[in-house]
C-alpha cells in the first residue's frame, strides 16, 4: 500500500510529459483585500500537501537513497535553526511555521471526526496546515493509524515497525518520483530515543520533505511542499519546517 500525496486537484495524474500550467499571480493593489475562498483554489491546485489515497503502488521510484547501490548524498545539512518561529501545538504533536505562514485550518475541518447521534464519523483531513502568503508553499501535518498504512495485527509503537527507510518508503514516497534523500533520525526523548525517518523527493513540478514518526499506533506525518521553480530560494525554510515536527 503506498501512502500518495495529491499534488493536484486532477483525480488523474498528469503525463510525465504533459505540460505545467503558468502559475496565476496573487498580488494584489492591496494585498490585505485577498480572502482566502479566493485563494483557496490555488492552494489545492499546487500543493494540497499530505490528502492521502491509499492504493498499490503503480510506478518504480526513479532513484532511491534509500535502497539505489549508489545513494544521493543526503540533504538534510540544508537546515536552519527554527526556535524564532511560531510553534503550533496539535493532538500528540508540535511543528514550526515559518514566518509569514497562515493557518489556514476552517471550522469545518476542526469538527471533522466528531459524531452525532451514532453518524459515521468523517476523518479528518489534515492535523494542521499552513500556506504562504502567495499560496504556492504549504505545510501540513496528518495524522493516520498505522494499520491503515501496513496490515498488521500489532499496534506499531515506532516507525521501524512499519519496516526499515527502504521498506517504508513504498508507504510514504509516491510512485514515480524521485528520491533525493531519505535519512533514519534518532531524536533524544526522556525514555529514550524515538527514530523519525525523513524523506525528500520531486513528483512532476513539486518538491517535497517528508518527516515522519509513530506514537501509539499512529503515523504522524508533516510535510512541506513547494513547486520546484520555488525549491532553490525557500527548500531550507520548507525542509526545516517539516523536520522541527515534534511527537510529543
Amino acid at each position: 500500500m503506498a501512502i500518495l500525496l495529491s499534488l493536484s486537484v486532477s483525480p488523474h495524474p498528469p503525463s510525465p510529459n504533459s505540460s505545467i500550467p503558468n502559475t496565476p499571480s496573487l498580488s494584489t493593489a492591496n494585498p490585505k483585500t485577498t480572502t482566502l475562498s479566493t485563494r483557496r483554489p490555488l492552494i489545492l491546485k499546487f500543493s494540497s500537501l499530505l490528502v492521502v489515497s491509499f492504493a498499490p503502488l503503480q510506478y518504480p521510484l526513479a532513484h532511491s537513497s534509500a535502497e539505489s547501490s549508489s545513494p544521493a548524498k543526503p540533504s538534510l545539512s540544508g537546515i536552519v535553526n527554527t526556535k524564532s518561529w511560531f510553534q503550533f501545538f496539535g493532538d500528540g504533536f508540535s511543528i514550526r511555521v515559518p514566518p509569514e505562514f497562515e493557518d489556514i485550518m476552517e471550522p469545518e475541518d476542526f469538527n471533522s471526526g466528531l459524531s452525532l447521534y451514532g453518524d459515521k464519523v468523517k476523518p479528518k483531513t489534515f492535523a494542521a496546515r499552513f500556506v504562504s502568503s502567495n499560496g504556492s508553499e504549504v505545510v501540513s501535518v496528518i495524522i493516520r493509524p498505522t494499520n491503515q498504512l501496513k496490515i498488521t495485527f500489532l499496534e506499531a509503537q515506532d516507525i521501524t515497525d512499519l519496516g526499515s527507510l527502504k521498506e517504508a518508503a513504498k508507504i510514504f514516497v509516491p510512485g514515480g518520483a524521485t528520491l533525493y534523500s531519505a535519512r533514519t533520525i534518532k531524536i533524544k526523548e526522556d525514555e529514550g530515543f524515538r527514530t523519525y525517518y525523513f524523506y525528500e523527493f520531486g513528483r512532476y513540478d513539486q518538491h517535497v520533505a517528508l518527516f515522519t514518526a509513530v506514537n501509539s499506533g499512529k503515523a504522524i506525518i508533516a510535510g512541506a511542499a513547494a513547486p520546484e521553480s520555488k525549491w532553490e530560494d525557500d527548500g531550507v525554510k520548507l525542509r526545516s519546517a517539516a523536520i522541527s515536527m515534534t511527537v510529543l
